[in-house]
């Protein structure tokens, strides 16, 4: 099975069977429609909790088992690559938690705070000396962040200040694993040479709006 699919699609493997019958009688077309709803939330609540339920037998790893399974991982071992990703799934829980009430459900922000965790663990360096979860959270905050403004955008950048925009958070990337720590717009405009006004009108844009052309976060 394709490692990545089955963690970055949970509503998949986890739909619960619905025993409710879709069918109606009679001219009573809003209270069908109340119902069929309702059983549709009961679904996915019992979807949610279920992948919840799931995901906490997965044994958080130490320290030493991190950098292990991490060198391993860059080495193309799926196996490391699939641990890592599992153990770090109630990370992605956490952080999506913030973000409830922003136009996704949480099965669907946790989806996108998957796809983040499945980057982080391509990317992460575990020489640099810190935990791979400092390093994972800005993956995963991007990536549910560019799902709730796919989801509910009203305002389109242009393609130039798109890929401005994108210097910014590719450095913003660097310094996160370089730091250990969130940048400030102060340390990326001093890493890049820009007055810091300009790095923190970018970033609050990177906050409210995304490009239908271009994603956001896209290394381009």
């Amino acid at each position: 099975m394709d490692a990545e699919a089955a963690v970055t699609d949970p509503r998949e493997a986890l739909d619960a069977d619905d025993t409710g019958d879709d069918s109606a009688e009679g001219d009573d077309t809003a209270a069908f429609d109340r119902a069929r709803a309702a059983r549709s939330g009961e679904k996915s609540l019992d979807a949610t909790q279920l992948y919840l339920n799931e995901i906490g037998f997965s044994p958080l790893l130490t320290a030493d088992e991190e950098k292990h399974f991490a060198r391993l991982a860059l080495k193309g071992d799926e196996a490391a690559r699939c641990r890592m990703i599992e153990s770090n799934l109630r990370l992605v829980v956490k952080i999506s938690r913030r973000y409830i009430n922003r136009g996704l459900t949480l099965l669907d922000l946790i989806e996108e705070g998957n796809l983040g965790l499945i980057r982080a663990v391509e990317k992460f360096d575990p020489e640099r000396g810190f935990r791979f979860s400092t390093y994972a959270t800005w993956w995963i905050r991007q990536t549910i962040e560019r799902g709730i403004m796919n989801q509910t955008r009203t305002i389109r950048l242009p393609i130039h200040v798109v890929k401005e925009l994108n210097v910014y958070l590719r450095a913003a990337r660097e310094l996160t694993q370089k730091l250990d720590h969130e940048p400030t717009a102060e340390e990326i405009a001093q890493m890049l040479d820009r007055p810091a006004g300009d790095v923190k009108r970018m970033l609050g844009l990177n906050e409210r709006v995304t490009s239908i052309d271009v994603p956001v976060s896209a290394d381009s």
